[in-house]
């Protein structure tokens, strides 16, 4: 009996070291956060107090002249990250489908392994493919300068196509096989079975990748960077040089001689922090709605 008691205390103080410890871990992660956004604040008040809230709506961009506004910086980044996704998103869940559906085991996992070794790419590589295979390209088929938004958009995609396609061929594997061979059993076919049975299932996960891929086109740097032109305009046609908000930064922050120029690009950074914030919060919620809608139907 006293070897029993004993037991049971020592695995409760195990289960509550373990408790203690992940919960611990779980939390450092919200105050990473919250100092992460604290810092940028911090060093950001000069511009904040300056500019205010046109700050996000202002297009002049000179430094000599120490006005800066936000806008061109905020379009550049939203429509390449668009731009990456309309392309990106068939491509990557296509390839997906194709992965877990429709070849053996072993060939898929061949190319898998071939997909996830284009994400372990850095993305100054892509940005010296961009220049010396996309931007002549682009100029060939018309784009007056070759560098611009389309060039930075479709250079992103090739970048975002491997996080939409692991994730989503995991979640498409993690479907069970009752929903296949119940839609095979009614007399679907394999593109039927897929549609009406895998994907519905999967939608979730399906879009929870999507947005971990848009994520990673909102924060890329080097490669759009290298491709994009970096103009401070903001101009309707996507044949057009562009900016974005992480491209300014690492190519100003060297030559930002004055205060206020430092405090506005830091400013620009805290604006990422928060589209970035914002854009995985409207996933969460999404998703969420996604999976309730899926248990109210089931």
């Amino acid at each position: 009996m006293h070897s029993t008691r004993s037991s049971t205390r020592f695995s409760f103080s195990i289960d509550s070291l373990f408790r203690a410890t992940v919960t611990t871990v779980a939390l450092s992660i919200i105050v990473l956060t919250v100092l992460l956004a604290f810092e940028l604040y911090f060093h950001s008040r000069l511009s904040l107090h300056q500019f205010g809230f046109p700050f996000l709506w202002q297009t002049m961009w000179d430094p000599v002249a120490e006005k800066f506004g936000a806008l061109p910086f905020l379009y550049g980044t939203i429509v390449t990250s668009l731009i990456a996704l309309v392309i990106a998103i068939p491509l990557g869940l296509g390839t997906a489908i194709f992965l877990s559906e429709l070849v053996p085991h072993r060939i898929a996992e061949v190319i898998t392994f071939l997909v996830e070794l284009l994400a372990a790419i850095p993305s100054v590589l892509y940005g010296l493919i961009g220049i010396f295979i996309l931007v002549p390209w682009m100029r060939a088929i018309g784009m007056p300068y070759g560098v611009g938004m389309l060039t930075a958009g479709v250079l992103l995609s090739v970048m975002i196509v491997p996080f939409i396609t692991s994730v989503s061929r995991e979640i498409l594997c993690a479907v069970p096989d009752s929903q296949r061979e119940a839609a095979l059993s009614l007399g679907a076919t394999k593109w039927e079975m897929v549609r009406m049975a895998v994907l519905p299932y999967a939608r979730s996960g399906i879009f929870g990748s999507i947005f971990l891929a848009l994520a990673r086109a909102l924060g890329e740097t080097m490669a759009v960077t290298m491709v994009i032109g970096n103009r401070p305009e903001i101009k309707l046609s996507l044949f057009e040089p562009g900016y974005t908000m992480a491209a300014v930064i690492a190519n100003e922050f060297s030559e930002a001689t004055t205060d206020l120029y430092l405090n506005t690009l830091i400013e620009i950074g805290l604006v990422l922090f928060g589209v970035t914030i914002i854009v995985n919060a409207i996933a969460r919620l999404l998703i969420h709605m996604m999976a309730h809608k899926g248990e109210v139907v089931s």
